[in-house]
Protein backbone atom coordinates (compact mmCIF):
# COMPACT_ATOMS: atom_id res chain seq x y z
CA UNK A 1 0.00 0.00 0.00
CA UNK A 2 1.55 3.27 -0.86
CA UNK A 3 0.21 6.92 -0.50
CA UNK A 4 -1.05 8.40 -3.73
CA UNK A 5 -1.82 11.76 -2.82
CA UNK A 6 -2.28 14.59 0.10
CA UNK A 7 -5.18 16.51 -0.16
CA UNK A 8 -5.30 20.34 2.42
CA UNK A 9 -8.83 21.67 2.67
CA UNK A 10 -9.82 24.76 4.51
CA UNK A 11 -12.55 25.71 5.27
CA UNK A 12 -14.32 29.08 7.14
CA UNK A 13 -17.43 28.26 9.12
CA UNK A 14 -19.42 31.26 10.30
CA UNK A 15 -21.05 31.17 14.10
CA UNK A 16 -24.24 31.73 14.91
CA UNK A 17 -24.44 34.56 17.21
CA UNK A 18 -26.78 36.11 19.46
CA UNK A 19 -26.26 39.55 19.37
CA UNK A 20 -22.45 39.02 21.35
CA UNK A 21 -19.56 38.53 19.75
CA UNK A 22 -17.35 36.51 21.25
CA UNK A 23 -13.30 36.64 21.01
CA UNK A 24 -10.93 34.27 20.33
CA UNK A 25 -7.23 34.30 21.00
CA UNK A 26 -7.85 37.80 21.48
CA UNK A 27 -9.55 38.91 18.62
CA UNK A 28 -13.72 39.21 17.99
CA UNK A 29 -14.55 36.41 15.42
CA UNK A 30 -17.77 35.53 13.87
CA UNK A 31 -15.85 32.25 12.09
CA UNK A 32 -13.46 30.14 12.98
CA UNK A 33 -11.49 27.92 9.99
CA UNK A 34 -10.51 24.23 10.08
CA UNK A 35 -7.69 23.12 8.21
CA UNK A 36 -7.70 19.17 7.02
CA UNK A 37 -5.85 16.86 5.01
CA UNK A 38 -6.71 13.99 2.83
CA UNK A 39 -4.63 10.96 2.59
CA UNK A 40 -5.38 8.97 -0.53
CA UNK A 41 -3.32 5.60 -0.77
CA UNK A 42 -3.64 3.24 -3.92
CA UNK A 43 -5.82 0.81 -2.05
CA UNK A 44 -8.56 2.94 -2.02
CA UNK A 45 -8.66 3.36 1.83
CA UNK A 46 -8.45 7.44 2.39
CA UNK A 47 -7.43 8.77 6.24
CA UNK A 48 -8.48 12.62 7.16
CA UNK A 49 -6.34 14.79 9.67
CA UNK A 50 -6.37 18.16 11.04
CA UNK A 51 -3.26 20.69 11.59
CA UNK A 52 -4.04 24.01 13.92
CA UNK A 53 -5.36 25.85 11.60
CA UNK A 54 -7.15 29.02 13.43
CA UNK A 55 -5.51 32.00 11.82
CA UNK A 56 -2.16 30.36 10.85
CA UNK A 57 -3.76 28.14 8.52
CA UNK A 58 -1.99 29.58 5.54
CA UNK A 59 1.44 28.84 7.06
CA UNK A 60 0.36 25.28 7.75
CA UNK A 61 -1.31 25.06 4.91
CA UNK A 62 1.96 25.68 2.99
CA UNK A 63 4.02 23.28 5.01
CA UNK A 64 1.78 20.25 4.00
CA UNK A 65 1.49 20.99 0.81
CA UNK A 66 5.46 22.29 0.05
CA UNK A 67 7.35 20.55 2.47
CA UNK A 68 5.50 17.22 3.91
CA UNK A 69 3.48 15.99 1.34
CA UNK A 70 6.23 15.46 -1.23
CA UNK A 71 8.04 13.29 1.28
CA UNK A 72 4.77 11.02 1.95
CA UNK A 73 4.02 10.26 -1.84
CA UNK A 74 4.61 6.61 -2.35
CA UNK A 75 5.33 6.01 1.52
CA UNK A 76 3.34 3.18 3.03
CA UNK A 77 1.15 4.53 5.43
CA UNK A 78 0.59 1.54 7.38
CA UNK A 79 4.21 2.37 8.70
CA UNK A 80 3.13 5.18 11.36
CA UNK A 81 5.87 5.38 13.74
CA UNK A 82 8.88 5.18 11.33
CA UNK A 83 7.47 7.84 8.39
CA UNK A 84 6.41 10.26 11.27
CA UNK A 85 10.02 9.72 12.93
CA UNK A 86 11.64 10.61 9.67
CA UNK A 87 9.77 13.41 8.49
CA UNK A 88 10.31 14.83 12.18
CA UNK A 89 14.25 14.43 12.24
CA UNK A 90 14.62 15.82 8.65
CA UNK A 91 12.26 18.98 9.15
CA UNK A 92 13.80 19.78 11.75
CA UNK A 93 15.34 22.45 11.08
CA UNK A 94 12.41 24.24 9.78
CA UNK A 95 11.09 24.29 13.35
CA UNK A 96 10.06 21.97 16.07
CA UNK A 97 7.43 24.18 16.89
CA UNK A 98 4.44 26.27 14.78
CA UNK A 99 3.46 25.33 11.01
CA UNK A 100 5.64 22.26 10.38
CA UNK A 101 4.43 20.46 13.61
CA UNK A 102 0.79 22.00 12.72
CA UNK A 103 1.18 20.14 9.69
CA UNK A 104 2.76 16.79 10.88
CA UNK A 105 -0.03 16.44 13.60
CA UNK A 106 -2.53 16.34 10.63
CA UNK A 107 -0.59 13.91 8.79
CA UNK A 108 -0.56 11.50 11.79
CA UNK A 109 -3.94 11.59 12.89
CA UNK A 110 -4.80 10.40 8.59
CA UNK A 111 -2.24 8.35 9.03
CA UNK A 112 -3.92 6.61 11.98
CA UNK A 113 -7.59 6.99 10.50
CA UNK A 114 -6.19 5.08 7.80
CA UNK A 115 -4.88 2.08 10.65
CA UNK A 116 -8.32 2.06 12.24
CA UNK A 117 -10.03 1.65 8.90
CA UNK A 118 -7.91 -1.19 7.69
CA UNK A 119 -8.34 -3.18 11.06
CA UNK A 120 -12.14 -2.68 10.84
CA UNK A 121 -11.87 -0.79 14.23
CA UNK A 122 -12.78 2.22 15.84
CA UNK A 123 -9.17 4.19 16.56
CA UNK A 124 -9.84 3.88 20.23
CA UNK A 125 -10.39 -0.10 19.91
CA UNK A 126 -7.15 -0.48 18.01
CA UNK A 127 -5.08 1.79 20.72
CA UNK A 128 -5.75 -0.50 23.12
CA UNK A 129 -9.38 0.66 24.65
CA UNK A 130 -12.72 -0.94 26.26
CA UNK A 131 -15.81 -0.70 24.68
CA UNK A 132 -16.89 3.59 25.45
CA UNK A 133 -19.99 4.79 24.12
CA UNK A 134 -18.88 8.78 25.44
CA UNK A 135 -17.06 10.62 27.70
CA UNK A 136 -17.68 13.72 29.52
CA UNK A 137 -17.90 17.06 27.44
CA UNK A 138 -16.82 20.43 29.49
CA UNK A 139 -18.42 23.88 27.66
CA UNK A 140 -15.50 25.74 27.01
CA UNK A 141 -17.03 28.94 26.85
CA UNK A 142 -15.51 31.91 24.74
CA UNK A 143 -14.55 35.54 26.14
CA UNK A 144 -17.31 37.78 26.58
CA UNK A 145 -16.12 40.08 28.48
CA UNK A 146 -19.27 41.23 29.96
CA UNK A 147 -21.01 39.48 33.16
CA UNK A 148 -24.68 39.54 31.49
CA UNK A 149 -23.57 37.54 28.20
CA UNK A 150 -21.88 35.08 29.97
CA UNK A 151 -24.19 34.41 32.84
CA UNK A 152 -26.82 33.96 29.74
CA UNK A 153 -24.38 31.49 27.93
CA UNK A 154 -23.64 29.28 31.55
CA UNK A 155 -27.69 29.50 31.67
CA UNK A 156 -27.94 28.09 28.45
CA UNK A 157 -25.04 25.69 28.77
CA UNK A 158 -26.92 24.24 32.06
CA UNK A 159 -30.04 23.82 30.19
CA UNK A 160 -28.02 21.71 27.68
CA UNK A 161 -27.32 19.45 29.89
CA UNK A 162 -22.86 20.22 30.48
CA UNK A 163 -22.15 19.74 34.11
CA UNK A 164 -18.68 21.34 33.33
CA UNK A 165 -18.15 24.59 32.38
CA UNK A 166 -14.75 26.48 31.26
CA UNK A 167 -14.84 30.49 30.88
CA UNK A 168 -12.09 32.58 29.26
CA UNK A 169 -12.53 35.90 31.39
CA UNK A 170 -9.78 37.41 32.98
CA UNK A 171 -11.92 39.93 35.10
CA UNK A 172 -11.98 38.65 38.80
CA UNK A 173 -15.90 40.53 39.56
CA UNK A 174 -17.08 38.01 35.83
CA UNK A 175 -15.33 34.97 37.50
CA UNK A 176 -16.92 35.55 40.67
CA UNK A 177 -20.14 36.31 38.80
CA UNK A 178 -19.86 33.03 36.71
CA UNK A 179 -19.55 31.35 40.32
CA UNK A 180 -22.15 33.07 41.93
CA UNK A 181 -24.16 32.16 38.51
CA UNK A 182 -23.15 28.39 38.84
CA UNK A 183 -23.17 27.55 42.34
CA UNK A 184 -20.94 25.03 43.86
CA UNK A 185 -22.19 21.95 42.71
CA UNK A 186 -20.61 23.03 39.30
CA UNK A 187 -17.05 21.92 38.08
CA UNK A 188 -15.91 25.50 36.97
CA UNK A 189 -12.30 26.41 35.19
CA UNK A 190 -10.98 29.41 34.34
CA UNK A 191 -8.80 29.84 30.88
CA UNK A 192 -6.57 33.26 30.93
CA UNK A 193 -4.87 32.66 27.88
CA UNK A 194 -1.19 34.20 29.76
CA UNK A 195 -2.39 37.57 30.42
CA UNK A 196 -0.53 38.03 33.63
CA UNK A 197 3.34 38.51 35.36
CA UNK A 198 3.77 35.99 37.91
CA UNK A 199 3.07 38.95 40.80
CA UNK A 200 -0.59 39.78 39.30
CA UNK A 201 -0.99 36.04 38.83
CA UNK A 202 -0.37 35.27 42.44
CA UNK A 203 -3.23 37.97 43.23
CA UNK A 204 -5.25 36.94 41.18
CA UNK A 205 -4.68 33.69 43.57
CA UNK A 206 -5.77 35.45 46.18
CA UNK A 207 -9.10 36.60 44.95
CA UNK A 208 -9.81 33.68 43.63
CA UNK A 209 -9.28 30.70 45.54
CA UNK A 210 -12.28 30.22 47.60
CA UNK A 211 -14.15 29.77 44.53
CA UNK A 212 -13.03 26.36 44.26
CA UNK A 213 -11.89 26.21 40.82
CA UNK A 214 -10.70 22.47 39.11
CA UNK A 215 -7.81 24.60 37.56
CA UNK A 216 -6.64 28.59 36.27
CA UNK A 217 -5.24 27.65 33.05
CA UNK A 218 -2.33 29.40 31.49
CA UNK A 219 -2.08 32.72 34.01
CA UNK A 220 1.08 33.70 33.13
CA UNK A 221 3.42 35.06 30.33
CA UNK A 222 5.35 33.65 29.40
CA UNK A 223 4.02 29.79 30.26
CA UNK A 224 7.80 28.81 30.95
CA UNK A 225 8.01 26.20 33.40
CA UNK A 226 9.97 27.92 36.44
CA UNK A 227 7.25 30.56 36.14
CA UNK A 228 3.82 28.41 36.16
CA UNK A 229 5.57 26.13 38.95
CA UNK A 230 5.95 28.95 40.71
CA UNK A 231 1.97 30.05 40.86
CA UNK A 232 1.38 26.95 41.16
CA UNK A 233 2.82 26.61 44.36
CA UNK A 234 2.85 30.18 45.82
CA UNK A 235 -0.31 30.20 44.65
CA UNK A 236 -2.04 27.38 45.76
CA UNK A 237 -3.94 26.78 43.05
CA UNK A 238 -4.87 23.47 40.53
CA UNK A 239 -3.04 24.97 37.13
CA UNK A 240 -3.08 23.71 34.06
CA UNK A 241 -1.03 24.71 30.56
CA UNK A 242 0.15 22.66 27.65
CA UNK A 243 -1.98 23.54 24.52
CA UNK A 244 0.96 25.40 23.02
CA UNK A 245 3.46 22.45 23.92
CA UNK A 246 4.92 21.11 20.85
CA UNK A 247 6.04 17.16 21.79
CA UNK A 248 6.43 15.14 24.79
CA UNK A 249 9.53 16.49 25.67
CA UNK A 250 8.20 19.85 26.66
CA UNK A 251 5.58 18.35 28.65
CA UNK A 252 8.78 16.17 30.49
CA UNK A 253 10.12 19.68 31.56
CA UNK A 254 6.84 21.19 32.55
CA UNK A 255 6.51 17.79 34.66
CA UNK A 256 9.64 18.11 35.96
CA UNK A 257 9.29 21.67 37.27
CA UNK A 258 6.12 20.52 39.11
CA UNK A 259 4.89 23.53 36.94
CA UNK A 260 0.70 21.33 36.54
CA UNK A 261 -1.64 20.18 38.05
CA UNK A 262 -3.36 19.13 34.48
CA UNK A 263 -1.38 19.07 31.41
CA UNK A 264 -3.43 20.01 27.94
CA UNK A 265 -1.83 18.47 24.95
CA UNK A 266 -3.56 19.65 21.50
CA UNK A 267 -3.81 16.81 19.21
CA UNK A 268 -3.48 19.38 16.18
CA UNK A 269 -0.55 21.23 17.41
CA UNK A 270 1.45 18.27 19.70
CA UNK A 271 2.13 16.24 16.63
CA UNK A 272 -0.95 14.23 16.50
CA UNK A 273 -2.08 10.65 17.73
CA UNK A 274 1.31 9.07 18.21
CA UNK A 275 2.79 12.15 20.39
CA UNK A 276 -0.85 12.68 22.57
CA UNK A 277 -0.37 9.33 23.53
CA UNK A 278 3.24 9.52 24.94
CA UNK A 279 2.06 12.85 26.69
CA UNK A 280 -0.80 10.88 28.51
CA UNK A 281 1.94 7.87 29.07
CA UNK A 282 4.43 10.41 30.22
CA UNK A 283 1.81 12.19 32.77
CA UNK A 284 0.83 8.86 34.13
CA UNK A 285 4.12 8.44 35.11
CA UNK A 286 4.51 11.92 37.11
CA UNK A 287 0.98 11.67 38.61
CA UNK A 288 -0.37 14.30 36.21
CA UNK A 289 -3.97 15.00 35.01
CA UNK A 290 -4.30 14.63 31.22
CA UNK A 291 -7.35 16.85 29.67
CA UNK A 292 -6.43 17.42 26.24
CA UNK A 293 -7.13 21.16 24.51
CA UNK A 294 -9.75 20.86 21.80
CA UNK A 295 -10.33 23.79 20.20
CA UNK A 296 -11.72 22.05 17.33
CA UNK A 297 -14.47 20.71 15.50
CA UNK A 298 -13.01 18.24 12.39
CA UNK A 299 -10.90 15.44 12.77
CA UNK A 300 -9.12 16.72 15.39
CA UNK A 301 -11.86 17.01 17.89
CA UNK A 302 -12.33 12.72 16.92
CA UNK A 303 -8.93 11.85 17.47
CA UNK A 304 -9.09 13.93 21.03
CA UNK A 305 -11.71 11.89 21.58
CA UNK A 306 -10.37 8.64 20.13
CA UNK A 307 -7.09 9.17 22.37
CA UNK A 308 -9.22 9.96 25.58
CA UNK A 309 -11.31 6.99 25.08
CA UNK A 310 -8.12 4.62 24.79
CA UNK A 311 -7.25 5.72 28.41
CA UNK A 312 -8.52 3.04 31.34
CA UNK A 313 -10.12 6.24 33.42
CA UNK A 314 -12.75 8.82 31.96
CA UNK A 315 -11.20 11.77 30.30
CA UNK A 316 -12.96 15.14 30.18
CA UNK A 317 -13.05 16.80 26.60
CA UNK A 318 -12.61 19.86 25.83
CA UNK A 319 -15.80 20.87 23.00
CA UNK A 320 -15.48 25.05 22.43
CA UNK A 321 -18.55 26.49 23.02
CA UNK A 322 -20.18 27.66 20.11
CA UNK A 323 -22.66 26.92 17.51
CA UNK A 324 -22.91 25.94 13.49
CA UNK A 325 -25.62 26.11 11.07
CA UNK A 326 -23.74 23.64 9.30
CA UNK A 327 -20.30 21.39 10.01
CA UNK A 328 -18.52 18.48 8.34
CA UNK A 329 -19.03 15.99 10.66
CA UNK A 330 -22.70 17.18 11.70
CA UNK A 331 -23.80 16.31 14.90
CA UNK A 332 -21.29 14.18 15.85
CA UNK A 333 -19.59 17.54 17.46
CA UNK A 334 -22.64 18.23 19.60
CA UNK A 335 -22.92 16.64 22.59
CA UNK A 336 -25.79 15.15 24.30
CA UNK A 337 -26.67 15.75 28.57
CA UNK A 338 -22.93 16.53 28.89
CA UNK A 339 -21.73 13.97 27.33
CA UNK A 340 -19.78 13.10 23.39
CA UNK A 341 -20.65 9.93 21.68
CA UNK A 342 -17.17 7.84 20.51
CA UNK A 343 -17.79 7.44 17.05
CA UNK A 344 -17.85 3.03 16.69
CA UNK A 345 -17.24 3.45 12.96
CA UNK A 346 -13.27 2.35 11.56
CA UNK A 347 -11.14 4.49 12.34
CA UNK A 348 -11.86 7.90 13.45
CA UNK A 349 -15.40 6.69 12.83
CA UNK A 350 -16.83 9.58 10.67
CA UNK A 351 -15.71 11.53 7.54
CA UNK A 352 -15.76 15.26 6.47
CA UNK A 353 -18.66 15.62 4.46
CA UNK A 354 -17.67 16.52 0.96
CA UNK A 355 -20.15 18.88 0.21
CA UNK A 356 -20.17 20.96 3.54
CA UNK A 357 -16.64 20.92 2.74
CA UNK A 358 -17.06 22.81 -0.76
CA UNK A 359 -19.82 25.00 0.93
CA UNK A 360 -17.53 26.64 3.38
CA UNK A 361 -14.23 26.21 1.19
CA UNK A 362 -11.85 29.23 1.63
CA UNK A 363 -10.89 30.34 -1.90
CA UNK A 364 -7.04 30.50 -2.18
Amino acid sequence: MKITKMTTHVVNMPLKLDGDVPHVGGQARTALEMLLVRIDTDEGVTGWGEGFGHRIWPATRAAIDHIIAPVCIGRDPRDINALMTELTRSLHSAGRHGAVTYGLSAIDIALWDIAGKLAGLPLYRLLGGGVREDLPAYASLLRYGKLPALERHIEQALERGYKLIKIHEIDRDIIRGARAKLGHGIALMVDCNCPWSVEQALSMCDELRDLGLEWLEEPVWPPEPALLAQVRAEGRMPVSAGENVANAFEFQRLFAAKALTVAQPSVTKVGGVSEMRKVFDLAATWGVRVVPHSAYFGPGLLASIHVCAAQPNEVWIERFYCDFDETPLGDAINPKKGRIAVPQGPGLGIDPDPEVLKKFAVAT
